[in-house]
């Protein structure tokens, strides 16, 4: 089992990190106080989930470790880790269009569905750290 530290915490940069992919069994932490908002994670090595308020944010499969998770109206940026391509879902603006970077790249531009989410793959070797970021359209 982990430590609540490890499962989500509060950075020096005004940013959260959350998840621990290397887990074999799932962990959670709920309540976790962050600019007047109440998160929950859940993590291991199969999946990686987000919640604020009680409504889905982030989620991975398989599990991923995310740092510097930053998240405004207009955009979502984040460092993500993990021992394989991975599939992520994040919970946007619905049908609206955002242009997605990874590592810096430009790879697109996608739609969220009509609730809000979208869907990407992240490829990446053993315990990569890639750049994340989706930028809503004007």
């Amino acid at each position: 089992m982990s430590d609540n530290a490890t499962l989500i915490r509060k950075e020096e940069d005004g940013t959260i990190s959350f998840g621990d992919h290397t887990l074999k069994e799932k962990s959670k932490y709920s309540d976790f106080e962050f600019n007047g908002d109440l998160y929950k994670v859940k993590t291991f090595y199969e999946m990686t989930k987000l919640e604020k308020n009680e409504k889905f944010v982030y989620e991975s499969v398989p599990g991923t470790t995310v740092t510097n998770f930053f998240m405004t109206d207009k955009s979502v940026a984040f460092f993500v880790t993990g021992v394989d391509d991975v599939q992520i879902t994040l919970e946007l603006e619905e049908s609206k269009e955002y242009e997605i970077f990874v590592d810096n790249m430009n790879v697109g531009k996608m739609k969220t569905n009509l609730s809000g989410k979208l869907n990407l793959s992240v490829e990446m070797g053993c315990n990569q750290k890639v750049a994340v970021k989706a930028v809503k359209c004007a």
